[in-house]
This record gives C-alpha cells, sequence and structure tokens, in this order.
C-alpha cells in the first residue's frame, strides 16, 4: 500500500496564522468550542477569512477524492497527554476545536449526532481501553475497516475531515476512492441495486436498540459526475443476499484494497475526505496508553444540494438518530 500520496494543499505561515487567530478570537468570546453561540457565529467569522484559505478550501476536484491541508502546527506540549476516552478531553485541544469548525464551516454545513459523543461537533479520536478490538474509532488492535463514514443513515457527511493532533507513531489513516476502481459493468449494475441494509456502528448504541426494519441500500449510484458510494461491509449483514450481488461486493472491497493508499498524518494536518466517493479506515497498532497515543479530531460536513445520492434516501428512517446542524442546533 502506498504511503501518502495524497494531494496537499499548503497553507502559508500568514495565511495559518490567520485561521488560528480567527479560532482564538472566537474562543476567547465563547468561552468554549462547543458554545451555541460560538456556533452560531461561524458563518460571520469565515466571512472575514481571506482568500487564500478559502482558495486551499475549494471543494475536492481530483479522482483520488481527498487532500491533506497542511501548514497548521499545534504545540505538542501545549496539547496535554492523549486522553484515554473521548469524554474525558475536556477542553484540551479547543483551539484546534474551533479551527476545524472554521475550516468545516468554509467547506458546508458542520453537523453533530445527537447520539454520538454527547452531540458535539468536533469529535475526538482516541484509542480507549477496552475497545481495541471494535470496528470504531476507539479501537487500535485491529484493522479498522474502509468504510463510508455514517453509512448507516441518509444524512451522513458529504465530507469528513480528520485534524492530527497527535502520531508519534507515524499510523496511517487509508483511503480508497471508488473513481480508482475497475468494476464491471455487470458487478456496478448488481451493487446500483438496494439489495442489503446497513446497520449503525458500534458508536450509535441507540441506533442500535431501534424498532424499525432495516431497510436495503444501493452500495453504488451513478451521478453525472461519476460513480458515489455507501459502504460499510463491517455492518452489513450479507445474508439473505443472492450470489451474484454477493460476489459483487467481494469484488468491490478487492478494488478498493487494490487501489488504497496509506496517508500518515502530521501533527496540524487536516485530511479532507469525500464521503461519497471515498472509504476510510486506519492500519492497526498497539495503544500504550501513557499519554502519547495517536490523537485525531474529526469534524463531518453536509454540502447542500450535491446531487450525489439516490431520492430514495430521504425516505429513510435513519434508525431514529437526528443529525444537527451549527447553525441551528
Amino acid at each position: 500500500m502506498p504511503t501518502c500520496p495524497a494531494p496537499v494543499r499548503p497553507l502559508d505561515p500568514a495565511t495559518a496564522a490567520e485561521l488560528t487567530t480567527a479560532a482564538a478570537k472566537l474562543l476567547a468570546e465563547h468561552g468554549s468550542a462547543t458554545s451555541p453561540e460560538l456556533l452560531a457565529t461561524l458563518p460571520e467569522a469565515c466571512s472575514r477569512l481571506g482568500g487564500a484559505v478559502r482558495q486551499a478550501l475549494r471543494p475536492v476536484d481530483t479522482a483520488d477524492g481527498l487532500f491533506v491541508l497542511r501548514g497548521l502546527h499545534p504545540d505538542d506540549s501545549d496539547l496535554g497527554p492523549t486522553p484515554g476516552h473521548w469524554s474525558t478531553v475536556g477542553d484540551a485541544g479547543a483551539l484546534w476545536d474551533v479551527a476545524l469548525l472554521l475550516v468545516s464551516a468554509l467547506m458546508g454545513i458542520p453537523i453533530a449526532w445527537d447520539g454520538q459523543q454527547d452531540g458535539r461537533f468536533v469529535h475526538n479520536i482516541v484509542p480507549s481501553p477496552g475497545h481495541e478490538s471494535e470496528q470504531t474509532g476507539a479501537s487500535s488492535d485491529v484493522l479498522l475497516t474502509p468504510h463510508t463514514e455514517d453509512a448507516f443513515h441518509p444524512g451522513r457527511a458529504h465530507l469528513l475531515l480528520l485534524c492530527c493532533m497527535r502520531n508519534h507513531d507515524s499510523i496511517a489513516t487509508t483511503a480508497a476512492s471508488i473513481r480508482r476502481t475497475s468494476l464491471s459493468q455487470a458487478d456496478t449494475e448488481q451493487l446500483q441495486r438496494p439489495v442489503a441494509p446497513i446497520l449503525p456502528d458500534d458508536a450509535y448504541e441507540e441506533a442500535q436498540q431501534f424498532s424499525g426494519r432495516p431497510a436495503p441500500v444501493p452500495t453504488l449510484f451513478d451521478t453525472p459526475e461519476g460513480l458515489t458510494m455507501r459502504f460499510d461491509p463491517a455492518y452489513t449483514p450479507m445474508e439473505e443476499a443472492g450470489g451474484a450481488w454477493r460476489g459483487a461486493y467481494r469484488r468491490l472491497e478487492d478494488e478498493l484494497a487494490r487501489v488504497s493508499v496509506a496517508v500518515s498524518l502530521e501533527p496540524g494536518d487536516v485530511l479532507v475526505v469525500d464521503n461519497d466517493i471515498v472509504v476510510h479506515g486506519r492500519v492497526p497498532f498497539t495503544a500504550r496508553y501513557d499519554g502519547t497515543d495517536r490523537w485525531l479530531k474529526r469534524a463531518s460536513v453536509r454540502v447542500e444540494g450535491r446531487p450525489t445520492r439516490p431520492a430514495a434516501e430521504a425516505a429513510e428512517h435513519g434508525y431514529g438518530q437526528e443529525a444537527l446542524t451549527a447553525w441551528n442546533c
């Protein structure tokens, strides 16, 4: 698997300073990165940012379906130790929460989930004791299987942003674009059929208790710009699917593995992933739980009016989960 071939969009020092200064001002005015008032003022704050940062945050524009925004530089000693669980993070790295929210708001509308990480708009992704083998961001010992973020839900993000706080061990995020694969027409047609559902992952305990019947969804969708994808094999029950569909799904998995790349983020890097084109995951690693483990901050962004998903998704129940938007939270 090739390492770090992702397109890089650099921020020059002046532009990076403009972004972090704006974040510090918002944090000082509102006192907390989770303040509803801060979230509501994001559009106004973004309107004051210059053209250089806007150009760097233009839409994803290559078949890779991703890019790395580089030029921010968190101070490792100021962050404090990597928390052992997202719920113990408190205000650690709050400046970078706000910087990530500004980046998110420049690209679309930040969203959160009422059933995940207490409805926060910036999630902390850290390895947690007792979760080593799960298929969630808190795992470590296992390969985090490539997947579409929140694939079970019709309101899932169009863009996923991962901001690196700490990565002393150069642990790679994996990514694979449907636009880089070579599938037969027959397999593509199979996977455009709604055959199997995608169930909520282990980060959504309430959604897993939802009593509604899981609805089958298509894996691939054709758009004027090319194929888009909704994919999470770890949470896709395939027992009742026919052999032809299962074969096509396995070949898609193989193709995604073939074109997968490994992106080893540096502190301050923001990986921007088009969640309709790219599946992402993470290589296994051994967590030390000594305060030096890998630490990412994650944000989800909705881009209104994108014609990248089937209209039928609007009728889905979403397993009872509600997506919250930053300006209306």
